[in-house]
């Protein structure tokens, strides 16, 4: 039997038609989402009734029905990524979580160290963008896979610094405070509230309007580029980054034994030959690849991206917490001004000096690798991360005088705009 051509035409419309609507339906439309009217689209004659409808058949997506703002805070260990996430832990309708790629990295890398090289930590890359596609839509049974033991009945007690959220350790997810508690201390948490249920979790995440994630385990932001691109996602990166110089000084402290050598080098002036260079290396390659990404303004990052010093986050806290906040878009509650001023202003107490604590004098802290590190040290780093130096405004050390006068600031005032 033969067809006529006009036939073949139409044939190939119709099968054009089907593939484009089936291409425009799974790309365009969000998954696990109960769509709702917009307002920006009361020209296409929506029928507000029929999205009742829907969501009333499927109470199961309602959480997502009004467009979330997710956040993820990019860093790098002893940048000041705890302090940052704080800034949102405080906040009555964020749902934060503390380094949940944690589980990704100990499951499939477990002896994944800084000093790894950077084609090895990418290893751990496309597991951890779909933990976090599921964690920003609330879905954290996701994270059953990667904690070991695997949870029973939905329920663990192995999830890394639960504590550091208040989310998890208020209600629904746990009952062993009252709302009037003010800040809970992590350690409370660990001792006061039952295992997890990540079942109670997922609910709390639900009811909050945006979800905050902090991470030290994606090393640029062009490892982002899929997840900030999803049409599922809405999805803004705050990029902090600390002077280099600073970021060792604290790592030698933390690290012991990681950064024993450099201790050594310190002490005795003399780098020892079988110093492991790439934990200064990857630092700056990292910061410099992601930075430069960044504001060089591609289209995918336009209103997705933000560049923040610690250093001008440490002088002016409230400030530049207000800065973020606006280009975030969200409200900053009286809860976020005052852990602000709790949190800033330094204080003797052992808890303060905690090597994952928020409590300190943060304007003091900003420089004060200048007094633990050796000038020979300095001066290596500051050769060898001079490119991203200049980059972000920190000034050279040109002597050991130099080195220790405080009074000389190696801050210079420099603004980033975020690309709106």
């Amino acid at each position: 039997m033969q067809c006529s051509w006009k036939a073949v035409i139409l044939l190939a419309l119709v099968s054009i038609a089907i593939q484009y609507t089936a291409i425009r339906t799974f790309t365009a439309k969000p998954f696990h989402m109960c769509p709702v009217p917009n307002p920006l689209n009361c020209g296409l004659g929506q029928d507000v009734e029929s999205f009742d409808r829907m969501c009333d058949e499927y109470p199961y997506f309602n959480y997502n029905s009004s467009r979330k703002t997710h956040i993820l805070i990019l860093a790098t260990t002893r940048s000041g990524s705890s302090f940052v996430g704080q800034l949102f832990n405080q906040h009555s309708d964020v749902f934060y979580l503390f380094e949940p790629l944690y589980h990704v990295q100990t499951t499939l890398i477990p002896h994944l160290s800084p000093s790894r090289y950077a084609v090895e930590r990418r290893v751990m890359l496309g597991a951890s963008r779909d933990l976090l596609r599921s964690l920003y839509n609330c879905d954290l049974y996701f994270l059953e896979s990667y904690i070991k033991p695997q949870p029973a009945n939905h329920t663990t007690d192995k999830l890394f610094r639960r504590g550091a959220s208040k989310a998890l350790c208020s209600m629904p997810v746990c009952d062993a405070f009252s709302p009037n508690d003010g800040n809970i201390e992590e350690g409370d948490c660990v001792r006061k509230c039952a295992s997890l249920n990540l079942t109670l979790a997922t609910e709390s995440c639900r009811e909050r309007r945006h979800v905050a994630i902090k991470t030290v385990r994606i090393p640029e932001v062009n490892d982002l580029k899929a997840l900030i691109e999803d049409p599922r996602l809405n999805l803004k990166v705050i990029q902090l980054v600390r002077d280099p110089r600073g970021i060792l000084s604290s790592r030698i402290e933390t690290f012991r034994d990681t950064y024993r050598l450099w201790r050594i080098w310190r002490a005795t002036g003399r780098k020892p030959y079988n110093l492991d260079l790439t934990q200064l290396t990857t630092v700056c390659d990292d910061f410099l690849n992601s930075v430069s990404t960044g504001l060089s303004r591609p289209p995918w990052l336009r209103g997705r991206y933000m560049l923040v010093r610690y250093e001008d986050l440490a002088r002016n806290p409230l400030q530049k917490t207000k800065e973020v906040y606006e280009f975030l878009g969200l409200s900053l509650e009286k809860s976020v001004v005052d852990w602000i001023h709790n949190n800033t202003r330094g204080n003797n107490d052992v808890s303060a000096k905690h090597k994952y604590g928020t409590l300190r004098d943060s304007a003091a802290n900003a420089e004060s690798w200048r007094l633990k590190l050796s000038h020979d040290i300095v001066d290596y780093t500051q050769t060898v991360c001079q490119h991203i130096l200049d980059e972000l405004g920190y000034k050279a050390v040109n002597s050991p005088e130099e080195l220790k006068n405080m009074s000389l600031s190696l801050i210079e005032d420099k603004t980033f705009i975020p690309f709106l």
